[in-house]
């Protein structure tokens, strides 16, 4: 089997981070630059032919829709060429999940685009980001890797874009996903799925995108909730220029009677509102008197992403609730 020609694009976060010493705990974010990091990884032997491309060096906290589109436009135009087999982007590991949904819903899922960080900078003991690298090309070069949408990889382990979320400030498993954990395990040399691809599409040669990407993206902010919240707190919130609103609610998306009567109000002016869980996991199902209160239920998003689609719902001019509650209810 030849090697495969993968794109790499770069944003920086902590695989290219320095500390300055092996054992400091502060470190500095996206100070390598990508053919630097790239001139190391041909060292280590990884069977694929590499091109990289800076798009930021910077870490994932100051990733912003700037970037995404320039990801996004990058991305695309590497699945349409026929010399592409892959795309990987090394990112931070703060907003991963965020990246890399919004991409997942944003491109074909028809050739592999898999987002790959590390929890220590490069010249720290224990540096992880070669290993989760490598892993990432191993996924990237598997050819049952397209059809699956986006994929993450950290710590061995292969995650769907739609469940992801980072639930550790630091250590090796920082990550998990909700609802179906990791779909696959990896390692350099060996890769196992735990099931076929789920975006396949009638062709059989993956989903088209999902969503086109947006021009401008709607103002959503993200309410979170606790203890004695009192409805202001929903007005400092909402400005004349925002569309949705996101409820990181107690438990299954629950709010103190006041703050959900405000809400409701805000539903009925017109406001998408949509109650998320600020839990690590669970589902929020949706219940009998959302219909009443107008609100949609996030089922398995946590808010970061459930922000995301509504954002990008709203975008493509998807008004209907019933609509917006069956795009939160798939995969």
């Amino acid at each position: 089997m030849d090697p495969a020609d993968i794109l790499v694009l770069a944003t920086g976060g902590t695989i290219a981070g320095k500390a300055g010493s092996a054992t400091r705990a502060d470190y500095r974010p996206g100070q390598i630059a990508i053919a630097d990091f790239l001139a190391q990884i041909g060292a280590l032997g990884i069977m694929a032919r590499l091109e990289g491309r800076q798009i930021a060096n910077i870490g994932s906290e100051d990733i912003s829709p700037a970037i995404w589109a320039k990801l996004h436009a990058e991305a695309n135009a590497a699945i349409a060429r026929p010399d592409c087999d892959a795309i990987i982007i090394t990112h931070g590991t703060d907003t991963v999940e965020e990246t890399a949904f919004v991409l997942d819903q944003t491109l074909p899922a028809t050739k592999p685009v898999v987002l790959v960080g590390a929890m220590r900078p490069a010249d720290a003991v224990g540096y992880d980001g070669f290993r989760n690298f490598a892993n990432a090309v191993k996924v990237a070069s598997d050819e049952d890797a397209p059809g699956r949408g986006v994929l993450v990889v950290m710590g061995d382990r292969v995650f769907a874009a739609r469940d992801i979320r980072k639930t550790c400030t630091r250590g090796s498993d920082a990550f998990a996903g909700f609802p179906r954990g990791s779909v696959g395990l990896v390692t350099p040399s060996a890769l196992e799925w735990f099931g076929a691809p789920w975006r396949l599409g009638v062709s059989g040669t993956g989903e088209s995108a999902r969503f086109a990407f947006p021009a401008s993206w709607p103002d959503v902010p993200i309410l979170a909730v606790f203890a004695g919240m009192c409805p202001s707190y929903v007005d400092r919130l909402i400005a004349p220029e925002t569309r949705g609103i996101i409820v990181a609610g107690l438990g299954e998306g629950n709010m103190p009677d006041p703050v959900r009567q405000r809400l409701a109000q805000a539903a009925r002016d017109g406001l998408i509102v949509v109650r998320a869980s600020r839990l690590d996991e669970g589902l929020v199902d949706r219940e009998e008197e959302d219909e009443a209160n107008g609100f949609i239920a996030a089922r398995a998003l946590g808010p970061p992403k459930a922000r995301v689609l509504l954002q990008l719902l709203i975008a493509s001019e998807v008004k209907d609730r019933a609509a917006i509650q069956r795009a939160f209810d798939g995969r």
